[in-house]
Order: structure tokens, then C-alpha cells, then sequence
């Protein structure tokens, strides 16, 4: 066993990757772990962003700065941790597919909770938003591909990532209101 492996994340791995394991979860986790994936925000972040109003815009814009800065911080942060992912690990884990890179923190789990509390701080519906996020990050474990510590870590980092951007989107928009109205001053 790997050193870095705790107890609670043995017992929260086993339960979700092995005792709750069942054809249809074999097939719903794979679509769940869909967002968490650069490619879902993307298109989700452009649909709400060409067809939504001004709050799907905003929630839209702080999204994508908060997957960016989640993105870059949790690739530095894999480097800096090199812990490998379960199934490297444990042979009794199950796993369909295989994930590049290391296992600390989730990229998945941070993208899902950068972007789903993202839309939340414009759109409302906080458990909704907090319930999608942690389905994503439950399938990554289901699916063998992370231990719930790097599921956490990463809901962690995702909502400081959404945070950070929900700080920017309001400096961006005072930047433009005070230049605006120092230009009808004048």
C-alpha cells in the first residue's frame, strides 16, 4: 500500500469504487465525470455565454476564469504532490479506463466546483450547483481514478479558484464603471 494512502481514504475508496459497483453506475459515472472536463465548460460556458442574458454572461466569464486558474494551479500542484492514482496502486481496484498524470489534487473536482459554483454566485440555486459538482467528483472515485482526499482537495481549490474569479469579475466591472464615469465627468 502506497504510503500516502489514509485510512478514511481506503475505506471511502472501497465503499464507492467496490461495494457500490453495478452496471448502471458503471455507466452513469462515466457521463457524470463529464463535468469536470475542459471540454463540457467550453461548450457550456459559450451556450450560456451567445445565448443567456447579462447574468449567464457574467456567470459564464467568471466560470472560465475560475477553470483557468484552477487548471494551472492543480497541474503545479500534481507535480509538486507525484502521488499516483489508486488503481497504480491497489490491485483490487476497479478501473475501465486509464487517467495521464498524477492523482493529487482532482482536476476533475476542480473543474467541477470552479465552474459549478461559478454559476452559482450569478444564477443562485446553491444546492444544485454543490449536488452536480459533487456527483462529478464521486464518479472520479467510482471510477478508481482518485481517492476521495484528491476529490477534496480539489473541491477545495475549485471553490477558492471561483472565488478568486467572482474577486476579478468585480474589479473588472469597478475598472469599467470608474472609467466609464470618469470619461462622462469630462
Amino acid at each position: 500500500m502506497h504510503p500516502t494512502l489514509l485510512g478514511p481514504d481506503l475505506s471511502v475508496l472501497y465503499f464507492f469504487n467496490a461495494v457500490l459497483a453495478s452496471p448502471f453506475l458503471d455507466f452513469l459515472m462515466p457521463l457524470l465525470t463529464f463535468g469536470g472536463t475542459q471540454a463540457f465548460w467550453v461548450i457550456l460556458c459559450l451556450i450560456l455565454y451567445l445565448l443567456g442574458g447579462e447574468d449567464e454572461r457574467e456567470a459564464a466569464f467568471i466560470a472560465l476564469t475560475a477553470l483557468v486558474l484552477g487548471f494551472f494551479l492543480s497541474e503545479a500542484l500534481k507535480m509538486v504532490i507525484a502521488r499516483p492514482r489508486p488503481y497504480e496502486v491497489i490491485g483490487w481496484v476497479r478501473h475501465a479506463t486509464v487517467a495521464a498524470g498524477y492523482s493529487m489534487p482532482s482536476g476533475h473536482a476542480v473543474a467541477a466546483f470552479a465552474g459549478f459554483i461559478s454559476l452559482y454566485f450569478r444564477l443562485g440555486r446553491p444546492w444544485l450547483f454543490i449536488i452536480l459538482a459533487s456527483l462529478v467528483g464521486i464518479s472520479r472515485i467510482y471510477l478508481g481514478l482518485h481517492y476521495p482526499s484528491d476529490v477534496l482537495a480539489g473541491a477545495v481549490l475549485g471553490v477558492l479558484c471561483a472565488l478568486t474569479a467572482l474577486k476579478i469579475d468585480e474589479r473588472v466591472k469597478c475598472f469599467g464603471l470608474c472609467r466609464f464615469d470618469r470619461l462622462q465627468q469630462n
